[in-house]
């Protein structure tokens, strides 16, 4: 008889990339406390999704320090930081998983996770190559003209799309952040230069990242949600100039 795996292999669980240069060493975190044993299957599922939301973080953290010194490609790093962020919003979509966890920075102090970059990205909820812009310098001529105008068309129409909703009054997080998401992601692909009040929709993302699903902004904060993507429209169009 084959022995029975410690832990379920689940349809989110990330598969390292062997080919990537750069090491991740996890014996630097070493969990110390007494942890009880499961005796029912719903307690093993929970310690194993906790073990998984654990490893995300500490991979994230290390995906970052590896980007940052070139050790990764855009491509790779994008496309690990996407899978573990769309997997750590799974797990943590469940309640009964997201009561044990309770918030990021708690979870990161009982088990004591120094992971500063992943808690950024986390908050961020999305890579950093397409919440930072590449440069600050002004896209010039040839950039425009080799800009797909069905992209300009697209991200347009992400910002004319989120802008109606908020006039609407859909003021959710599960609203406004994935129409939010679509402005910044379409934004990138026609220019990752910086351009006027970009950040104020990044810093809007990262709001919407944190309120709970349901929770709504209040009339106050929609009327400075609306002026401040309206600006950061302004900022694109006069890119495009």
């Amino acid at each position: 008889m084959l022995p029975r795996q410690s832990y379920a292999p689940t349809p989110h669980s990330y598969v390292p990339n062997t080919a990537l240069s750069a090491s991740i060493n996890l014996d630097e975190y070493v969990i110390v406390q007494e942890v009880t044993l499961t005796t029912t299957r719903a307690e093993r599922d929970l310690q194993d999704s906790l073990a998984e939301l654990f490893s995300i973080i500490v991979t994230l953290d290390e995906l970052e320090k590896a980007f940052i010194k070139d050790a990764v490609s855009e491509a790779e790093y994008t496309e690990i930081c996407e899978r573990s962020l769309r997997q750590y919003n799974a797990l943590l979509a469940d309640e009964t998983i997201a009561r044990e966890f309770g918030g990021l920075e708690e979870f990161q102090a009982k088990w004591d996770i120094e992971a500063p970059r992943a808690t950024k990205r986390l908050q961020a909820g999305m890579p950093s190559t397409i919440t930072t812009p590449a440069s600050s310098a002004p896209a010039g001529p040839s950039d425009r003209n080799n800009t797909s105008g069905v992209l300009i068309l697209e991200a347009t129409q992400d910002f004319i799309t989120f802008l109606d909703a908020v006039k609407l009054g859909l003021l959710s997080k599960d609203q406004l952040h994935p129409l939010l998401s679509d402005v910044i992601q379409s934004v990138t692909k026609v220019t990752d230069k910086d351009f006027e009040n970009r950040g104020k929709i990044v810093q809007w993302l990262i709001t919407l990242h944190q309120m709970k699903a349901s929770e709504e902004l209040s009339g106050e904060q929609a009327r400075e949600l609306d002026m401040d993507i309206q600006q950061a429209y302004q900022g694109f169009r006069r890119t495009l100039t």
